[in-house]
């Protein structure tokens, strides 16, 4: 005996209100029998039939998602059509209502199609085609499912989107579909239907979504570490996949993962996308992790003649924060840091973080922090830092980050100069011959329009054996608003590239007036750049060779220092001017490392790795 079943609009109707669908255009109310799910798909991004109705479209369930509030189910035509560009399976939208299907269920269902973009259209993300205000019959029960598709490097192009025809960065979404050329085409392609992967290595850790990051590749582009690099904007790693889980955590907890671990055995369900992070295989069948085994790297301990920089973004570190992350982050400058004699930090919030009182002040944060080294075994370390304009430099709302300079007295002198302010800048004369700042720490240009809503960079004047030193600490804008590597929109838009560029050339032409005092000073620029190595900005920042990107020196496979969607990629650095920097390994005199301590891990004290530098001076 058959069973109908009907679902209400509710929640369709709200997202409608948010844009985050479709709405049926005029005239596309009629009715259209004898459709099938590749019909709906189409050979496009978006559905030929959007804002139709369709009726008795067959199919069977594959999968049901029965929490949340985008609940539903997913079906799948076991009779294919020969086209490789249309999808055979759709997801059924049910809202805040669990569906009454289960697997192997064959139905009939009745619905109007829509096309639903995760974050809203302006987003920029790819669209899902779906089903809404859906009814449906089941007419039989218990039938096999379709196979699933393999992802792998054979499946999966290495090319991986298409582009319009003029290559103006607009929307691909009603361009045909070419799943044999471009692996966005083919995920696309299989959008909703049964796909797997096997024996895939994990390449972003288990996030606090319950989700991670594998690459059906593994042989491509392959960190020291077992990640995946992100080396440049013509390959983002064309195989990542995300996996989520559709087995209730009661049942099956969703595996605690770091990169380099592996999905072993077979990982199956059905291929969704999301405003957390594009294609995402929601897994009924889940794999078993197998544990590599990585470990959090330690660097050596500088030697007495060498000076040891390093740069830690904290991420968001406040006195609101658990005792907990002071001490890891604590343990980290101690232990895996090797105490470094001046460490550049980046997002130092105030005294009382995200709450938006017009407090600045950053003592209360930074005497937590220091205390806890120091507890920890570390240097009595000393601070200095200029508090910010309130709520003018970015972040949290509230929060006030900034950057901020500890150091080690014992190991250290830092240069104090009366003059430094909020809105005061920096500048550079000639002191008996050398470079010298007019305000110690001061901030680099603030008032420039570069760094409207952003931090500004924090110099300061060190000794070191006698050695004048200029730490020049930076957080650069972030990468807020750009469109992502899998948006509809290809080549991607990446907006925020432009304040960067204005930010790393107004720090570039303050290095040259060092420079232009004294052409042998010893300058670093270091922090939080928001950037990758091959990026305008960092073009902008070592123009004229007056700065060497540290990251550079590496070996290829060691370049990365944070994990973003499955991709291991540079966004902190330290640069050297050219008297730091050397012209070969045989005449450098600075030793580089990225420590890599949190950005590989689920269990992380802040999403980025610090890196440090250590330099030996002349003579």
């Amino acid at each position: 005996m058959s069973r109908a079943y009907v679902t209400t609009g509710t929640l369709v109707t709200a997202a409608l209100a948010a844009g985050l669908l479709i709405a049926p255009t005029a005239g596309a109310t009629g009715a259209t029998g004898g459709t099938r799910i590749h019909d709906i798909q189409g050979t496009t991004r978006v559905s030929p039939l959007a804002g139709k109705q369709v009726t008795e479209v067959p199919g069977v369930v594959t999968a049901v998602r029965a929490f949340g509030s985008a609940r539903g189910f997913w079906f799948q035509d076991p009779h294919p059509d020969r086209d490789a560009a249309t999808s055979e399976a759709v997801f059924v939208f049910t809202g805040a209502t669990t569906p009454s299907v289960a697997v192997g269920d064959a139905v009939l269902v009745s619905a109007t199609v829509a096309e639903y973009y995760p974050g809203g259209e302006a987003a920029g993300l790819q669209s899902v085609t779906q089903l809404t205000k859906a009814t449906w019959t089941v007419t039989s029960s218990g039938n096999a499912l379709p196979a699933a598709v393999e992802l792998n490097a054979r499946t999966l192009p290495a090319r991986y989107a298409p582009t319009p025809p003029d290559g103006s960065g607009g929307s691909i979404e009603k361009l045909r579909l070419d799943p044999d050329r471009y692996a966005l085409d083919r995920f696309e392609s299989l959008e909703g239907m049964r796909v797997s992967v096997k024996n895939a290595p994990v390449t972003g850790a288990t996030s606090s979504h319950k989700d991670l990051w594998v690459t059906a590749d593994p042989r491509h582009h392959r960190t020291a570490r077992g990640g995946v690099l992100y080396g440049s904007y013509a390959d983002p790693n064309a195989a990542r996949v995300k996996i989520s889980s559709l087995i209730p955590f009661a049942q099956r907890p969703f595996p605690v993962a770091n990169v380099g671990d592996e999905l072993t055995g077979t990982t199956a369900g059905p291929l969704d996308y999301d405003n957390y992070g594009g294609y995402t295989l929601q897994a009924t069948e889940l794999g078993t992790l197998a544990d590599r085994g990585l470990k959090r790297e330690t660097t050596r301990r500088q030697r007495d003649g060498e000076l040891a920089v390093a740069t830690y973004n904290v991420e968001n570190l406040s006195p609101k924060n658990p005792q907990e992350k002071f001490d890891r982050l604590a343990s980290a400058l101690v232990t895996n840091l090797a105490a470094p004699d001046i460490v550049a930090l980046e997002e130092v919030q105030d005294d009382n973080g995200t709450t938006n009182d017009g407090t600045v002040d950053a003592s209360a944060t930074l005497k937590k922090l220091t205390d806890a080294v120091a507890k920890a075994g570390g240097p009595r370390y000393e601070w200095r830092q200029i508090d910010p304009v309130d709520g003018k430099d970015g972040g949290q709302p509230g929060g006030n980050i900034r950057t901020a300079f500890l150091f080690n007295p014992a190991r250290v002198s830092f240069t104090d100069i009366a003059g430094g302010g909020s809105t005061n800048p920096v500048d550079v004369v000639r002191d008996h011959g050398r470079a010298a700042l007019t305000a110690s720490p001061g901030r680099v240009d603030p008032a420039n329009a570069a760094w409207e809503n952003s931090r500004k960079p924090l110099a300061g004047q060190f000794t070191f054996r006698g050695e004048r030193v200029f730490v020049i600490a930076n957080h650069f804008n972030s990468k807020g608003g750009d469109q992502g590597v899998d948006s509809r929109f290809q080549p991607p838009a990446r907006t925020s590239e432009v304040q960067r560029g204005k930010q790393a050339a107004v720090v570039n032409a303050f290095v040259k007036r060092i420079l232009a005092a004294d052409r042998k000073a010893n300058v670093i620029v270091a922090g939080d750049l928001n950037d990758y190595q091959f990026s305008p900005a960092l073009r902008a920042l070592t123009s004229g060779k007056v700065l060497t990107d540290q990251v550079g020196l590496l070996p290829a496979k060691e370049r990365y220092g944070y994990v973003y969607q499955g991709n291991s990629q540079v966004l902190d650095h330290i640069l050297t001017s050219p008297a730091m920097s050397g012209k070969t390994p045989r005449t450098a005199r600075t030793d580089y490392d990225i420590v890599h301590i949190n950005a590989e891990f689920a269990d992380q004290a802040s999403d980025h790795d610090p890196q440090v530098l250590r330099w030996t001076p002349r003579g």
